[in-house]
């Protein structure tokens, strides 16, 4: 299977392309957009080998906050 993107510039496509999901030869997926935040933080988990914990993020969190808060 190939998957392809295509702008649409007549409705009249729209309506072909339809009429070939209707036969059976193509499949229509709707998308959503995505920021070029949302691409960042994909990249950067799928780099991650270990899922963190909640324990692990919480310990994180209260050693910044204490750093922070020192003094």
């Amino acid at each position: 299977m190939e998957t392809v993107q295509i702008d649409i510039l007549n409705p009249k496509a729209k309506q072909l392309l339809k009429n070939l999901a209707d036969l059976g030869l193509i499949k229509i997926n709707k998308r959503k957009k995505t920021t070029d935040f949302t691409n960042l933080l994909k990249t950067l988990r799928n780099k991650s080998d270990d899922e963190i914990s909640l324990d692990e993020i919480t310990k994180e969190v209260e050693q910044v906050r204490s750093s922070r808060y020192e003094g």
